[in-house]
């Protein structure tokens, strides 16, 4: 496995720009190995590349993330540090649980709309043969 990576490597791996990775590097949470005009990644900032992404992904703030980049450094077991993690991946799944039942709300919604909406168009086309022949040409 490669352990070396440019920024190029990782945007395209990953599917963000370059303006993106710099953005992440100027924040402080990528820290390449820089050399002259180049940056070198690491597996190590590969990982925090990732784990940033998926951060993102659910919807966790940059002030989200950048917390649990720090624990991920750690590693050194800290038993409130997890518990502060635990309880904000708790609180996002909650959260996204919310969003995610307002969404299929909204489907059900949509979904009697077009049918009622469907229902009224070819009852109209049924009333109105000529109308249908006129609107297609």
């Amino acid at each position: 496995m490669q352990t070396t990576f440019t920024i190029g490597d990782l945007a395209e791996e990953f599917g963000v720009t370059l303006r993106t990775l710099r953005f992440y590097e100027d924040k402080g949470m990528l820290h390449p190995r820089r050399e002259g005009l180049s940056r070198h990644y690491g597996k190590r900032e590969r990982s925090r590349l990732k784990l940033i992404l998926l951060g993102k992904r659910v919807g966790l703030s940059l002030n989200d993330i950048k917390e649990m980049l720090s624990l991920y450094e750690l590693r050194d077991g800290n038993v409130f540090q997890l518990r502060h993690a635990l309880k904000r991946f708790e609180e996002q799944v909650a959260l996204l649980k919310c969003h995610r039942s307002d969404v299929d709300q909204a489907i059900d919604e949509l979904s009697r709309t077009m049918s009622i909406v469907s229902g009224m168009l070819h009852a109209r086309e049924a009333e109105e043969p000529h109308a249908v022949l006129e609107a297609a040409e």
